[in-house]
């Protein structure tokens, strides 16, 4: 659960390295959808793919880290991308529902429910 909060940050990173009109994450959506960049492409040690409300990200070792923003921008994501991002690992992880469910209310308030079933990191 960490784990994915902390591939996020380094993804949030590198992306506002490599493309500096980069304010927030969210904003690749905006600049794929102007055609100011590609929907998919590789940024340094990742590979993107615009989709819907948000955008899968996958690093050069093969995680993957899909997350969706809210009309605020804020990053958004559920239990499926959280067991997509386990199962993604060197190492694959594979929780069920329950586990996932109790390892994001072990971490509240860090990480809050937006909608159900949905979650952000608090700010």
């Amino acid at each position: 659960m960490l784990g994915y909060v902390h591939a996020l940050n380094a993804i949030d990173e590198a992306m506002r390295m490599a493309i500096p009109s980069l304010e927030r994450l969210a904003d690749v959506l905006g600049l794929a959808r102007s055609r100011q960049i590609s929907r998919s492409d590789h940024i340094g040690t990742y590979s993107y793919k615009v989709h819907g409300a948000g955008c899968r990200f996958v690093s050069d070792n093969g995680t993957e880290v899909d997350v969706d923003f809210a009309a605020d921008g804020s990053e958004i994501f559920d239990l499926w991308r959280l067991r997509r991002y386990g199962l993604s690992l060197p190492e694959p992880l594979d929780v069920t529902d329950q586990v996932l469910q109790s390892a994001v209310r072990s971490l509240q308030p860090l990480l809050t429910e937006v909608r159900p079933g949905w979650f952000s990191v608090a700010n």
